[in-house]
């Protein structure tokens, strides 16, 4: 068995798309998923499971519609892969802790998409790049760094625009998604 994340985009945000984590646990649980965990309110999803990535997101997605109405972006990653999007990390100690100086709010950030963006795709996406707001992607995650806040940032609100489904998670998010699958594989 593979520990994954199901990650879902826009979900209890501004009052839209409510999900209870009880709910979509006990909704996941009867899909034979195996130790179910949530993490916070925005829709991070801990389990384990035989099946494939692809074949996880189709039925999560299609779960969700049936059983709670709307439709919803899921993005699989495996624990391995979570940890390989930290270790990786393009921007350098140095640069991250002038970011994290520079604003009272996190400034790291993980876009994490189905597929690789195409390159024509990032190139418009390089036309916000500035002085308070830049990316690096590595694959299938877009990594972002914010001098001030997310909220304000155009270059954030472009990332709707690849066409590609995504979900963004903030640095401390990504630390804690590992700490809670190397908690689920020592036990």
């Amino acid at each position: 068995m593979t520990i994954y994340f199901a990650l879902l985009r826009g979900i209890n945000v501004g009052g839209h798309n409510k999900i209870k984590m009880a709910d979509l646990r006990k909704m996941l649980e009867s899909m034979a998923l195996a130790r179910v965990q949530t993490y916070i309110q925005s829709g991070n999803v801990l389990f384990e499971s035989g099946e494939s990535k692809e074949t996880l997101r189709v039925q999560i997605e299609q779960g969700i519609l049936e059983t709670f109405g709307f439709p919803i972006s899921v993005i699989i990653r495996t624990s391995e892969e979570i940890e390989g999007i930290v270790r990786n990390c393009p921007f350098s100690e140095e640069t991250l802790r002038q970011a994290e100086a520079a604003s009272e709010f996190e400034s790291l950030y993980v876009a994490m998409l189905t597929e690789a963006p195409a390159a024509e795709d990032m190139e418009k996406l390089r036309l916000y790049v500035n002085e308070k707001e830049i990316f690096e992607v590595l694959g299938e995650e877009v990594y972002l760094l914010f001098k001030e806040s997310v909220r304000n940032s155009k270059l954030a609100v472009q990332l709707s625009k690849l066409g590609v489904p995504m979900t963004m998670r903030n640095w401390k998010t990504m630390n804690k998604l590992i700490q809670l699958s190397q908690t689920m594989k020592s036990v």
